[in-house]
């Protein structure tokens, strides 16, 4: 690179540099993630390196960026807050632990380590014990005055505890937005139609910079202390000084650590970057301090941070691609997702490619379309999401996102409840994105009961393509299933038998293992007993389907939809086809003389419950999970609680298991 060629990348840099910090620190609305802004400082600094003559007093290199909003008094502190050296891989660590055993002259030398939280710095002064004055970072030099704001915050004392501080204590530290109180608030916001916050880090930056101290009490704020300004009566370490604060009632992270030697650090950077996903608030590094003062005192300090300190950064959870384009994916539950791919990036540790999109409604509120560049996040082990379009990038017209009216997989209508945010395929028996979780659904012991027909078994038999639906497993042979791994002849046997012995299914127990959306057993009972046969269910339309006892609106256009699918009829009549013969109601015989009555089971029965549930609809009666005045009889076992009370508070008949045989036994029911 050319001497003139340097110099107008110099420009530019500084240029975008500060135009960051404006939108940044004044604003509270940055454009770029920060491991971009970083980014454009070490380039900066690299040219700069290359290109002494580049330097001057005004570039970003040479100052903490900021400035003071003209909304506050500035403060001048006492005291300048210098910004920290960055290290991006353990061997910069290394490099700066050799430059400090060099400077001085010893081994074996020991830090105060602690995760470098995502927030906005603060300085507290404390006069006889009482806040004074809390200040921002602002420009290293001076910052904004904002007490009235912290007082707001309960994490920050107002009054010292204890006793034996000094007259004047100047305490350092990060004010930063939890994770919870971040998503409470968003969540509140979006309830209201009111603009989300974009981080935790930019909404303690804009919380502190509230006008109205009022609008600040309201915002979910902590803080941790890291470190003092003054030195009287204090400890001769960072750690120990740190534990003092703490002693007097100031807040500090309880993952402080005293480490010695390199390892020592590359140590707790590890198990702080395993810890990350698991604490309550966002950080993005860890920080080490020599411990000794009279060491950090002796090594001093460069131009603008402490050579005794270092931010040892992890792997930037944000950063900026280009969205290729918008597929969608249908779950195992038919739930259709959008998800952006991507020209690749690193983030978060991994080259992403492909992130969330969560549904249609978020992709209108972001305004995301193929085209757009975009800022992606990724949190430890979360699934990585499209954050936000970078709006100011867009060039061009770019074409809306439409969720297609057909399933991807299967062409089944697309279906999507008012009120709801997902949109779901309505081929569940059909569609090959739901196919092993149909099966295995269809199964289970309240379903089909199929004996023998696990999880694993479903997998091989879809993966070998011997079950497409579920009307093939009643096709399968003994030479199919002996041919699968780990599957033995008398298995075989065992699997083809409780496929046989499940073809008489009661009606409401094959409409439950069809896995209607919302239908589970007491609502497929009800529309069992309400139509009494398939046909006529098939047949009946949504207002007809709301006469039916406990199905509403929602309920009866989810299973109206269902019988519309072409696919799940053609599936229902293949089940016909290979002898899976479901009887109405009326046909399964005996007398129903609890028809009408409301039953809840409740406490340790020696019988399954799901018998005792099964034996009661048998004999008309509806079985549900919560008493009522409507409930006819509560049956309890052992160790019976809050039903049984309510049940006596409301006057319900209770009745034992032992006198629930008898009743059994008197309608001729054999218990096995």
């Amino acid at each position: 690179m050319t001497q003139p060629e340097a110099h107008k990348r110099a420009e530019e840099l500084r240029r975008l540099i500060e135009h960051h910090n404006y939108r940044y620190y004044v604003l509270d609305d940055p454009e770029v993630p920060d491991a971009e802004y970083d980014r454009l400082i070490r380039q900066l600094e690299s040219l700069e390196s290359r290109h002494p003559e580049l330097v001057t007093p005004d570039s970003p290199t040479q100052r903490v960026s900021g400035t003071p909003m003209d909304g506050f008094e500035t403060v001048r502190h006492r005291v300048p807050m210098l910004s920290l050296g960055n290290a991006f891989s353990d061997q910069e660590v290394a490099d700066f632990y050799r430059r400090v055993a060099q400077g001085l002259e010893r081994e074996d030398i020991e830090f105060a380590a602690e995760p470098k939280l995502d927030g906005v710095a603060i300085s507290l002064t404390y006069v006889d014990g009482l806040l004074t004055t809390a200040a921002t970072r602002g420009d290293g030099e001076r910052g904004e005055d904002v007490t009235a704001n912290v007082r707001t915050i309960r994490a920050v004392p107002l009054k010292l505890h204890g006793q034996g501080w000094p007259a004047l204590l100047e305490v350092r530290g990060e004010i930063y937005m939890p994770r919870s109180g971040f998503e409470a608030f968003n969540r509140r916001a979006r309830e209201l139609g009111e603009k989300p916050l974009v981080n935790p880090r930019n909404g303690a930056a804009g919380s502190l910079r509230q006008l109205d101290p009022q609008l600040t009490a309201k915002r979910p704020l902590a803080f941790f202390a890291y470190s003092t300004a003054t030195r009287d009566n204090l400890p001769d370490t960072q750690f120990d000084t740190l534990a003092r604060l703490k002693d007097w009632g100031i807040p500090v992270n309880p993952e402080v650590r005293r480490v010695r030697g390199l390892d020592g650090c590359l140590a707790y950077h590890q198990r702080i970057g395993t810890l990350r996903p698991t604490l309550g608030y966002d950080i993005d590094g860890v920080v080490y301090k020599v411990d000794r003062f009279d060491q950090q005192g002796f090594l001093g300090f460069v131009s603008k941070a402490p050579r005794w300190a270092l931010a040892h950064k992890f792997p930037a959870e944000e950063e900026i691609t280009r969205l290729l384009d918008i597929d969608v994916q249908v779950g195992r539950t038919g739930a259709l997702t959008p998800v952006a791919r991507l020209e690749p990036v690193f983030v978060g540790g991994v080259t992403v490619t492909n992130a969330t999109l969560h549904n249609e409604d978020e992709i209108r509120r972001k305004d995301v379309r193929p085209g757009d560049w975009v800022m992606v996040r990724r949190a430890g082990d979360v699934i990585p999401e499209v954050a936000r379009a970078i709006h100011e990038r867009r060039r061009d017209v770019l074409p809306e996102f439409q969720m297609p009216e057909t399933c991807p997989e299967c062409g089944s209508a697309v279906e999507r409840v008012e009120g709801e945010a997902v949109a779901r395929c309505s081929g569940g028996l059909f569609c090959p994105a739901q196919r092993k979780h149909s099966i295995r659904h269809f199964a289970t012991r309240k379903a089909m009961d199929i004996e023998g027909l696990g999880d694993k078994l479903v997998d091989q038999l879809v993966e070998e393509g011997l079950v497409h639906t579920v009307a093939d497993l009643y096709l399968l042979t003994h030479e199919q299933l002996v041919s699968l791994e780990r599957m033995g002849g008398k298995s075989a046997e065992n699997l083809l038998k409780a496929l046989e012995d499940s073809k008489h299914p009661p009606l409401d127990r094959l409409l439950y293992a069809l896995g209607i959306r919302e239908v589970g057993e007491v609502t497929a009972h009800s529309l069992a007993a309400h139509f009494g046969t398939m046909k006529a269910l098939q047949q009946a339309d949504e207002q007809t389907l709301t006469e039916v006892s406990d199905v509403g609106p929602i309920v009866a256009g989810h299973v109206a939809a269902f019988f519309q699918q072409e696919n799940n009829l053609q599936v229902i009549q293949a089940l016909s086809e290979a002898g899976v013969d479901w009887q109405a109601l009326e046909e399964q015989g005996g007398e129903q003389p609890l028809a009408g009555e409301i039953w809840v089971l409740t406490g340790a029965l020696s019988m399954p419950r799901i018998q005792a549930k099964n034996l009661l609809e048998s004999l008309g009666a509806k079985v549900t999970g919560s008493v009522s005045a409507k409930t006819t009889m509560l049956l309890a076992g052992e160790a019976a609680g809050s039903k049984l009370a309510k049940a006596q508070k409301l006057d319900v008949k209770v009745i034992s298991e032992s006198d629930f045989v008898k009743l059994l036994q008197s309608y001729g029911v054999q218990i096995s």
